[in-house]
């Protein structure tokens, strides 16, 4: 494979040359919407988290809702900016677009679209609600999560379904990206919840509930087997190249959306289940929740070693929002276990990741709005050699 995600990381030489230190050409403006990929809703996802974890955190400080609504309604600009953009993008250069859809890399991303939409919808009924009214703000979480779920159920069956009867892949091909198309049901899983108590009583809750459950398990079972398989990656071949070294950082995600949504499912039981259900919904979130915390923060650790590690020789790109929405899933999961618990444990834990977050997000939206007004994130990638 010539991607540089297929390839063992290797540190280039820093010094370049005078043609290397040029700067590109312009960017044609007919040519601005030729390489916008479905990995460009990232942004969303990564812009959203930020608000939606903010109203979990243990610790409330004045301004804090305020901030995280402007947060929200920025996330809910850019998913119509990015949205709007893909489809001229789909318009004008089919070709290039449906080559996405074929690419070994590229197509993973197509888990980012539907992830951006359930991201800005729960960040909707939740925040978004104190601005446009709670009517208003479960009609479009309804459309935005109903529009997620479909498009991340297809991406789970779909991509997964290309791989199978495409290529073969060789095992130093796995990488974080392919997490992507198939924690998108987790989503749906954890934000489907939030709507239980706004249906009807009877068989509506109860087929969102078991919905809910269904695809928590489908997720879970699909990125267990895909994270052995990273993890088998990193130990026999190294880090991935430089361009792409945070993509490690994905597999904290579905970890993280696991924990949150396994505690947002018991939260939401009440509504719609019966006991035992319920008392054994609320025990099974924090046993499975604590157990995969332990397991999401090593590979938190693992995954700071290896990017500072790497650090003088990364090159900005838009796999670095793989530092913001993965992190906000650890957020959210360790809010949800302080407030079953009550171990302050998991309240520091929170507080700290969140802070972490915030700094990535600054730091990755601001070189992100860079690379835009400079054109670099709008040139196809640079080839390199096999």
């Amino acid at each position: 494979m010539t991607s540089t995600l297929h390839r063992p990381a290797a540190f280039r030489p820093r010094h370049l040359t005078r043609s290397a230190r040029r700067t590109p050409p312009r960017v044609e403006r007919s040519d601005a919407f030729r390489h916008i990929g479905p990995n460009w809703f990232a942004a969303v996802m990564g812009t959203g988290i930020v608000a939606t974890a903010a109203v979990t955190l243990p610790w409330q400080p004045h301004g804090l809702r305020g901030a995280a609504t402007a947060v929200w309604a920025s996330a809910a600009v850019l998913l119509v900016v990015v949205a709007g953009a893909f489809a001229v993008h789909w318009l004008r250069h089919p070709e290039a677009a449906r080559a996405h859809g074929r690419h070994p890399i590229m197509a993973h991303f197509y888990g980012a679209p539907p992830m951006a939409l359930l991201t800005v919808g729960a960040g909707t009924l939740l925040l978004g609600s104190d601005v446009i009214g709670m009517r208003a703000a479960l009609a479009v979480d309804w459309a935005l999560w109903s529009a997620g779920t479909v498009l991340g159920l297809s991406t789970a069956l779909a991509i997964p379904y290309r791989m199978i009867t495409g290529q073969p892949s060789s095992p130093e091909a796995a990488f974080g990206g392919w997490l992507m198309p198939v924690v998108p049901p987790m989503v749906s899983a954890a934000t489907g919840t939030l709507l239980v108590p706004h249906l009807p009583a009877g068989q509506p809750r109860l087929t969102m509930m078991f919905a809910c459950l269904a695809m928590f398990g489908l997720s879970l079972m699909a990125a267990l087997i895909t994270i052995t398989l990273i993890w088998s990656r990193l130990l026999h071949h190294g880090p991935p190249a430089r361009e792409s070294v945070a993509t490690v950082w994905i597999v904290l995600g579905p970890l993280g959306q696991s924990v949150t949504a396994a505690a947002m499912i018991a939260d939401a039981g009440p509504a719609a289940l019966p006991e035992p259900y319920t008392r054994g919904l609320l025990v099974f979130s924090v046993v499975f929740g604590v157990a995969v915390w332990g397991f999401a923060m090593l590979w938190l650790g693992l995954a700071l070693a290896v990017t500072l590690r790497h650090r003088k020789v990364m090159p900005f790109n838009l796999t670095w929002w793989g530092f913001t929405f993965p992190v906000g899933t650890c957020v959210t999961g360790s809010s949800a276990l302080y407030a079953h618990t009550g171990a302050e444990l998991f309240a520091v834990a929170a507080v700290g990741l969140y802070a972490l977050l915030v700094g990535a997000w600054v730091l990755v939206a601001g070189r992100t709005l860079a690379g835009v007004r400079t054109g670099l994130l709008l040139r196809p990638p640079a080839p390199v050699p096999a």
